[in-house]
């Protein structure tokens, strides 16, 4: 078993904030507004469709780029997620069914007295995960499944976007994936912009830089620690 986890959700460049992150742990999941033209018939709900807590002011009528989805979140019933970059897809297509993608957000920190784990103002943030129900799919396999296949990623934003435009396709494993109550940070408690241990030891990535942009590689042991630390096993702060 190993894992990849990918930066998704809302940030200061597109729509230009973050979503907050409560002083127990708690965030809301802010998307990135859609950027592409989408089907006339596609169903893509705006951010005041959503329903968030977050006040999100002039763009609360702009359509959302609701990815990836997340069962019990926003109205979806089903664990999708599609991109068309090849820095995301390349290493998401080196992973087999029964791995796991993590995902893995900036969050903006909302109270002073937040949870000694929580970075002060912001951080990234690990917010859920998928258990690949199957290997993923480029463009040319996802066009050769059967329609009935094709419909469990009917929810998928990069099905709605006219043209179709995912480089990779994942679908996870509903007895295996989850939205997470509670986030895990890969900041620093003393910075944002400092990667603590689960990036500079656990992960493929230097710690060096803008990582909390990168996509990150984890082998056996290290997607072991971050599901850990999910279930309670492992404590928040790791040093």
């Amino acid at each position: 078993m190993r894992s990849v986890a990918i930066n998704v959700g809302a940030n200061t460049n597109q729509p230009g904030f973050r979503g907050p992150i409560f002083d127990d742990g708690s965030f809301e999941y802010i998307p990135i507004p859609e950027s592409e033209p989408i089907r006339s018939n596609a169903d893509v709900p705006t951010y005041a469709d959503l329903g968030l807590e977050t006040d999100v002011g002039v763009v609360a009528e702009t359509p959302v780029h609701l990815d990836p989805t997340f069962a019990g979140v926003h109205d979806c019933s089903s664990y999708t997620y599609g991109d068309p970059h090849g820095v995301k897809a390349r290493p998401l297509l080196e992973l087999d069914g029964g791995d796991v993608v993590f995902f893995y957000a900036t969050l903006s920190t909302v109270d002073d007295d937040s949870a000694e784990w929580i970075a002060p103002e912001w951080g990234a943030y690990v917010i859920g995960h998928f258990r690949l129900a199957r290997e993923p799919l480029n463009a040319d396999a996802f066009s050769e499944l059967s329609a009935d296949e094709r419909s469990s990623f009917a929810e998928n934003a990069h099905l709605k976007r006219d043209p179709f435009d995912a480089e990779v396709l994942l679908r996870g494993d509903p007895d295996g994936s989850t939205s997470y109550e509670t986030a895990i940070s890969l900041s620093s408690p003393d910075g944002g912009v400092e990667a603590n241990p689960l990036v500079t030891e656990l992960s493929s990535d230097s710690g060096k830089g803008p990582w909390w942009r990168r996509p990150m590689r984890f082998d056996r042991a290290g997607t072991e620690t971050l599901l850990e630390i999910h279930r309670g096993e492992r404590p928040r702060i790791c040093e």
